[in-house]
Parts: C-alpha cells; sequence; structure tokens
C-alpha cells in the first residue's frame, strides 16, 4: 500500500495527515508536546484506594490525581506509596488522565514490556512465515522476565536490527529504574517523543513511504530523524512551497471538513448519520437520493456495501472509539447481510486501531468495538458551541420572544414606569408581533410602556430586559 506523511507546522502547531492510496485516513495535531502526557512515566504517589471501584488514585504532580484500575496494578496499593505508572489515556473533561503500572516502550521495531511475560506480532504483518520467523526472533533475544511486540514495520527486518532495537530500549528502561530509586523533585520518569518523531518511528517504511513538509526546517529535521532511526534506504523528503496551506493544496481540508459533519454523503447517493454519545457512536444509513435500477434489494445492498467502506473510513479518521452500533438498511436476504458483514470486515482491516466485529444483533443492528486510542478528532479541532452547550440545539425565536414576555411581566410588578428589551431583530420581531400586536397586549396587561430594541450585534440567544424606576 502507498503511503504519504505529509507534515505540516506553524509557531507551536504541528499538524500530521497520513494518506493512503491518494485518500486521507489519519489526522494528527500537536499545539505542543509538553502538554502531552499519554505515553509518558511518572513516579507516582497512591493518593486512595478505592476497593469498591476496583480503583486508585495516583498523584503524578498534575492538576488531577490519575486514574488506576486496581486490575491494572502489579500488586496490592497502599495509600501513600510510591509506584511506576504509565499514562494511557489523557484527561478528558472532568476525568484525570489514566494510568497503568504495565510499563510498555516503544522503539523502531520493538516494543519492550518490562515485567510481562508476553511475545506479540502486529496482526498488520499477515504472511504467517514471517509471522513465525519474527516471533521466534522474538523469543530468543526476549530478555527473562520481559516481553516483547514485534511492530508492522518490523516486516523482512534481520535478527540484528531487531536486537540493535532492544539493546536500545533495555539502556532506556536501566536509565527510568534509575531515576525512579533516586530523589530527584520532578515526578516525570520518561517522556515520550514529540508527534513527528513518532509518526516516522511508528509508520515509515522505506519502499513505500513518501514524506511531504511544508519547511526547509521539517525537511532537515525529518532526515536527521530518519538517519537516527537507523533508516538505511531514505526517500528524498518532499518540500512544498506553494502559497497554498499545504493540507487545503492537497484537498484534505474538505476531507476534515467532511468528517466534522453529522450527515456523509455517498457517492451513490445515500448517506451516513453518525451520533457520537458520551457511551457509543450511533451511525443510520439511508438510500437518499439513490433509486437504483433493478429492484429494492440490490438498490439497499449497493447502498449497504458502499456504506461499510465509507463507514470505516470515518470511524478511522475520527478516531471513534468504544462501543459502535450501526443501522444498516434491512435486508431480507441473510446471503446480503453476510456481503455486507465481509466487506465492513475487509475495510475495518485497514485500521491499525484494534477493532472487533461483532456482528447483526437480533435488532438487526451491526456492533462493533473500536480500541480508544487518542482524542476524537471533534475533540482535537472544535470546542463545544458556546449558545448550545456542546447540545447542538438552541431555543426558537418564538421561545425566546416567549421568556423575554415573562420577565417583562414579572419586572412590571416593581416600581417601573418604562421597560426596555435589548435583543436580536429576529427575536425583537416575534416580541412586537404582526403590526405591534404582541407588544400593545403586552404593554396592557402590564400597564407599563415597552420599548423594544433590535440589537444585530447580540447573539441570537441573547437579550437584556432593563427596568426605569419611578421617582
Amino acid at each position: 500500500m502507498k503511503r504519504d506523511i505529509i507534515i505540516s507546522a506553524l509557531l507551536n502547531q504541528v499538524q500530521v495527515g497520513i494518506v493512503e492510496d491518494g485518500r486521507l485516513v489519519e489526522y494528527y495535531l500537536e499545539r505542543d508536546c509538553k502538554d502531552r502526557l499519554e505515553s509518558n512515566i511518572y513516579k507516582g504517589k497512591v493518593e486512595n484506594v478505592l476497593p469498591g471501584m476496583g480503583a486508585a488514585f495516583v498523584d503524578i504532580g498534575t492538576a488531577k490525581n490519575a486514574f488506576l484500575f486496581l486490575a491494572d496494578a502489579a500488586a496490592d496499593l497502599k495509600i501513600g506509596e510510591s509506584i511506576m505508572v504509565q499514562v494511557s489515556k489523557e484527561a478528558v473533561g472532568a476525568k484525570g488522565p489514566r494510568v497503568t503500572t504495565k510499563i510498555s516502550l516503544p522503539g523502531r521495531y520493538l516494543v519492550l514490556m518490562p515485567c510481562q511475560d508476553h511475545i506479540g506480532v502486529s496482526r498488520q504483518i499477515t504472511d504467517g512465515d514471517e509471522r513465525l520467523r519474527l516471533k521466534e526472533i522474538a523469543e530468543e533475544i526476549r530478555p527473562e522476565g520481559c516481553g516483547l511486540i514485534v511492530r508492522t514495520v518490523a516486516e523482512s527486518c534481520t535478527r540484528s536490527e531487531l536486537q540493535e532495537d532492544l539493546t536500545e530500549l533495555l539502556e532506556e528502561w536501566s536509565c527510568i529504574k534509575k531515576k525512579y530509586k533516586g530523589k530527584s523533585s520532578s515526578p516525570l520518569l520518561y517522556q515520550d517523543f514529540d508527534l513527528v518523531h513518532r509518526i516516522l518511528r511508528d509508520l515509515y517504511a522505506a519502499e513505500n513511504t513518501k514524506v511531504v513538509v511544508d519547511s526547509a526546517e521539517l525537511q532537515n529535521r525529518v532526515e536527521e530523524d530518519l538517519a537516527n532511526l537507523g533508516v538505511k534506504e531514505i526517500a528524498p523528503v518532499e518540500l512544498y512551497q506553494g502559497k497554498v496551506d499545504l493540507l487545503t493544496h492537497l484537498g484534505f481540508r474538505k476531507e476534515l471538513e467532511r468528517a466534522g459533519n453529522n450527515r456523509v454523503w455517498l457517492d451513490c447517493g445515500g448517506y451516513l448519520v453518525f451520533n457520537q454519545t458520551e457511551a457509543l457512536m450511533s451511525i443510520d444509513v439511508n438510500t437518499g437520493k439513490y433509486v437504483g435500477s433493478k429492484n429494492l434489494q440490490d438498490t439497499v445492498l449497493k447502498t449497504n456495501l458502499q456504506a461499510a467502506q465509507e463507514i470505516a473510513h470515518q470511524l478511522r479518521l475520527r478516531n471513534t472509539g468504544g462501543i459502535v452500533i450501526i443501522d444498516f438498511i434491512d435486508m431480507s436476504d441473510p446471503n446480503n447481510r453476510e456481503a455486507v458483514l465481509e466487506q465492513l470486515a475487509m475495510s475495518l482491516s485497514a485500521d491499525k486501531t484494534r477493532t472487533n466485529l461483532l456482528g447483526f444483533t437480533r435488532l438487526g443492528l451491526v456492533e462493533l468495538t473500536r480500541k480508544k486510542t487518542e482524542r476524537l478528532l471533534s475533540h482535537v479541532l472544535e470546542v463545544d458551541c458556546p449558545h448550545c452547550k456542546g447540545r447542538g440545539r438552541v431555543l426558537s425565536d418564538e421561545t425566546l420572544a416567549f421568556q423575554i414576555a415573562k420577565e417583562v411581566n414579572s419586572l412590571s410588578l416593581e416600581n417601573t414606569e418604562t421597560i426596555s428589551v435589548y435583543c436580536h431583530p429576529a427575536v425583537a420581531g416575534f416580541v412586537i408581533g404582526p403590526r405591534g400586536s404582541n407588544l400593545r397586549a403586552l404593554e396592557k396587561h402590564t400597564g407599563r410602556t415597552i420599548c423594544v430594541h433590535g440589537d444585530e450585534s447580540l447573539a441570537r440567544q441573547d437579550y437584556r430586559v432593563q427596568s426605569c424606576s419611578i421617582d
């Protein structure tokens, strides 16, 4: 598979797009690598142990204590004791970061797991003979009491290349242990590399990867990082010098905008509706404008097959994690249902993040899970709307006008002569009513003079009701 790595940097912001076969499949944004906690290793202090929740809270020097599942702890914990933990999930909202005692150190070809007796090979390596070869090498070189995972980029690597990578990881682990036993004032024992280095380390393969950057400084940085990673055959790093933003020039801004919409159109004319809740993502498939040419079942099947491909792509680009429920258009033919499941499974196989496709439920919905890794794309690029508070809906103009009328009525009970209302012109129109009928009725009801001012500078949901006291 041909892969392009697009890197753009401006001020303290770095953007990385992963392009496979000409389409944007992953997007990363890092504004300041110092703010990133995931994969960092800390010397923490146990602040609280809650057996009823199966959890403990650990102070790692961040604003909020980290959350540790007791199942992830190597031994029983006591309040006040020191413990080595690694951040497995960033803090989200009111929740602090999640940590684990199961440490893992990623290298170029291997992941070292101290104190874990496990050997694994990346599922992205599909050739059975190659998987067996790599597993045998990993068994031979792994230190006693440690586990190893062979990464995707290790495919076709020699024993000496894997051994060299392991040696560097063991040296890093030795430094971490020394810091943990020392008396440093900082709880941070290990900080993962920045976004550019991580992407090159994890995804670059010389034979099928092209890197495009938008500055000479980035070009030099990428070439140096690849050399330090031990990449033998480094393809030329392409420098883009156009006037238009690199991602816009390549057409990927539209892909990001599309991934930010609840409704995504399919090429056939059907469409998908995405709804993200705290617990799960639900996806509804509709035929939309597509009417087909043969019969209803053929139309439904073609829509669902195309939807399965697009859903797999959107889950990856949006970085959706957790439970996903898909409501495909009803199919009466079991063979058609099986074909759609096969298409979905095949499309999901390109995703390096682990997914588990559970199939159709008794209600005809498809269930799957996708491992939570980085933050949702929407959380990276967007914030909750200050007007709707993230709900996606706001009060109608008529409802706002009725609220204003209630406040005017309340103020009329005080010692006032004139009441002034300041609101958006569209809302003011409902307060005044056709030919002033609502305003006259309100003045008659309250016995007060009411002045309504339409103000374009006010947001639709904002208004002020003020009174003038009688001397």
